[in-house]
């Protein structure tokens, strides 16, 4: 199953982000679910977020991939939504 993952920062975490971005990049590499992935931007093309779609068993292995983001150990997400998705259009991830 698909699940989308939309997270963003807290506003005072630019630092946050990019003191905990190479753990980040590493831990992702290593993530063999994730099929799309990259950091939200606003209209400066600061990053602001991150985007992911990731395939899981269900919703707790998710939760349990998502806790072990360092992002996600440093707090730097203020809001984070996630949803089941179904691939419609687009290059399939499979």
């Amino acid at each position: 199953m698909l699940f989308v993952l939309y997270c963003l920062d807290r506003g005072d975490a630019a630092d946050l982000r990019q003191a905990n971005r190479p753990a980040h990049l590493a831990w992702a590499k290593g993530q063999t679910g994730i099929r799309m992935a990259g950091p939200l931007l606003d209209e400066q093309e600061r990053m602001v977020g991150s985007l992911f779609v990731i395939e899981a068993e269900d919703r707790a292995a998710i939760d349990r991939l998502h806790a072990s983001d360092p992002y996600v150990q440093a707090g730097l997400f203020e809001r984070v939504e996630i949803h089941p998705f179904r691939w419609l259009l687009g290059s399939s991830p499979a």
